[in-house]
């Protein structure tokens, strides 16, 4: 029913003519999703509410936490059915670039979805969430089967382009680049994953890196601009602006809740959705290294978690940070929730504006 009512007004919309005017589209992405998300979010988190499915807190995390408790989570599921809607309306729904990118975002977020309720039914005992190695699992899998299908339905080229440097770009292969593209997907979506800690901290910098993405993805799929600026040009990938513009609408409206103080949590079903859906425009664009630049913030927080473990069991108890997320580490040395949250903030916003001086500086 959903689906028929959806094609109805994709037509509908289609016999205008207005699939000619890419700009036009992009805004009016952002706007749909945006809209979406603010109408119906009051009803889902009085829903999520109703329902009583809350955020379970870490025993072993700050003192401020726990009277997050019980806040509404798996708001994400708003954020995930907005971006499909939205783009399902405004893009050519036959680009493969699209088919992609929706099929990894919905799967990662189903993902998510999955460890959401398995942590909901598992609060209050020592095991929460789904056991690592079945998620890892199901991640390459779902990762694995998208990029074959693109590769296969597209062709791609086998290219890496590294930021900064115009003449490197060298070829490794298909296997190579699908064991890559899998490293960029599993990283981007974990990243985001384990940044989203504090209220608005993680959807904030996911709207400024799909912004970023918007940008990259309306000069990839143009010849003049990429001859100019010497990128690689993807026929069709233009397309995905769509999809990034969707992403940074849901985010805006995401935030009017999520804000400092959050009146509901993304859960894993946003952020591995969003952290899935930025991959995949990075992966399309070829600009998967330019992902390291803009994406600085998210990589910062999984290297935090890492050198945390690592150096954890390599010395037997000891700890590079306070707590890891690094967010945390601020917060045990007493920073202020919404000082973090804000020079996050700031920070993700240089780190764009320095990815989009690769453009050009090269």
């Amino acid at each position: 029913m959903l689906y028929q009512i959806l094609y109805g007004l994709h037509s509908y919309i289609n016999a205008f003519n207005v699939f000619r005017y890419l700009t036009f589209r992009i805004g009016i992405s952002m706007l749909t999703s945006f809209l979406i998300v603010v109408l119906l979010g009051p009803y889902v988190i009085k829903r999520l509410r109703s329902l009583k499915i809350g955020e379970v807190i870490r025993e072993d995390g700050p003192e401020a936490h726990k009277r997050k408790a019980g806040t509404p989570t798996m708001g994400g599921i708003l954020i995930l059915g907005s971006i499909l809607i939205t783009t399902f309306l405004w893009a050519k729904i036959s680009n493969i670039y699209i088919i992609t990118a929706s099929l990894l975002t919905l799967g990662f977020g189903l993902i998510g979805l999955a460890d959401d309720i398995w942590k909901l039914k598992s609060a209050g005992k020592a095991h929460k969430g789904m056991p690592g190695k079945l998620k890892f699992l199901l991640e390459i899998l779902v990762g694995l089967c998208v990029l074959v299908l693109m590769v296969y339905l597209n062709g791609y080229d086998f290219r890496l382009w590294v930021p900064f440097f115009k003449n490197v770009h060298p070829e490794i292969g298909l296997w190579a680049y699908l064991g890559f593209a899998m490293l960029v997907v599993l990283g981007s979506s974990n990243a985001v994953n384990l940044s989203d800690g504090l209220d608005g901290l993680a959807i904030a910098p996911v709207v400024v890196v799909a912004l970023t993405y918007t940008i990259f993805a309306y000069i990839s799929g143009r010849t003049d601009y990429t001859q100019y600026l010497a990128l690689p040009y993807v026929a069709g990938s233009s397309e995905i602006c769509i999809f990034t513009s969707a992403i940074v609408g849901a985010g805006l409206g995401f935030l009017w809740f999520n804000s400092y103080p959050a009146e509901v949590f993304m859960g894993d079903v946003g952020s591995l959705s969003l952290g899935s859906g930025i991959a995949a425009a990075a992966i399309i664009t070829k600009q998967e290294f330019a992902l390291l630049i803009v994406g600085g913030l998210f990589v910062v927080e999984a290297l935090s978690v890492i050198l945390q473990v690592g150096y954890f069991k390599w010395t037997h108890g000891k700890r590079i940070f306070l707590m890891a997320p690094i967010h945390h580490h601020f917060e045990k040395k007493g920073w202020a929730e919404p000082k973090i949250i804000v020079r996050f903030w700031i920070v993700q916003i240089i780190l764009a504006l320095l990815a989009l001086s690769t453009l050009k500086l090269r």
